[in-house]
Parts: structure tokens; C-alpha cells; sequence
């Protein structure tokens, strides 16, 4: 089984149980974390279409993906749409290993220029 043949139709279809096993199966033999990602993601939106359960969908395979594995791009592209499956020490940790240091200085730059500049200039014009 080394390929993983899921229609979108398929995704949208096939039961929780089946899904699961074919997820494993395919993980356990591939290693494919980019599409298991992906998959997931997919599954995320049935959940909030259907009727039916799919949330924390295959819990722990999530956890193991984000928290063992070596990061990828897909992981850190996608890693925002799975915070409810961590707490909130996982998540911090999670998202200083997951974004690039670029975003995190540019982040840090932008708050310190609207904290030290930008807001007391704009006082400055008011008076």
C-alpha cells in the first residue's frame, strides 16, 4: 500500500474507522507526513460540513507529526489549523520550533516600532 488512493469524494464519504485504517496503514509504511497534513486538514472541513465526528481526528498521529518528526514545510504551513490538539506549553513550544526566526524578528520589529514610534508620533500630531 504505498500509495493512497483517497478521492476527495472519498474523504468526504468514507467512515471515521475506515479512515483511520487507511491513514495508519499508509503512515506506518510511507512516513508521508506532507499528505497526511493535508488530509487531515481536508478532514478538518468535513467535520464543520457533516454531521458527522471527525474532530481530533487521529489525535495522537497529529501530536507524534508536530512534536517528533522533523519539520517540513508542510508542517510549518499547516501547523496553525491543529492548536486544539495541544495545550498550551505543547503549543508555545510547538510554534517557536515551527516559524522561521525571519517571522519572529519581523514580528518583534513591527511591535516595537508601533510601541515606541509610530504611537507617540501620532500623539505628537493630535496636540
Amino acid at each position: 500500500m504505498t500509495e493512497l488512493h483517497l478521492t476527495a469524494n472519498q474523504i468526504f464519504t468514507l467512515k471515521r474507522k475506515t479512515l483511520e485504517k487507511r491513514l495508519m496503514a499508509y503512515y506506518e509504511e510511507t512516513h508521508d507526513e506532507n499528505k497526511i497534513v493535508k488530509i487531515m486538514i481536508a478532514l478538518q472541513v468535513r467535520d464543520e460540513l457533516c454531521d458527522a465526528d471527525f474532530s481530533y481526528f487521529l489525535k495522537e498521529l497529529v501530536r507524534h507529526l508536530f512534536l517528533k518528526t522533523k519539520s517540513t514545510r508542510a508542517l510549518r504551513r499547516y501547523y496553525i489549523y491543529f492548536e486544539e490538539y495541544f495545550d498550551a506549553k505543547e503549543w508555545r513550544l510547538l510554534t517557536l520550533r515551527l516559524r522561521s526566526i525571519k517571522t519572529l524578528i519581523a514580528e518583534k520589529l513591527e511591535q516595537l516600532y508601533t510601541q515606541f514610534i509610530k504611537e507617540p508620533l501620532q500623539g505628537l500630531v493630535g496636540s
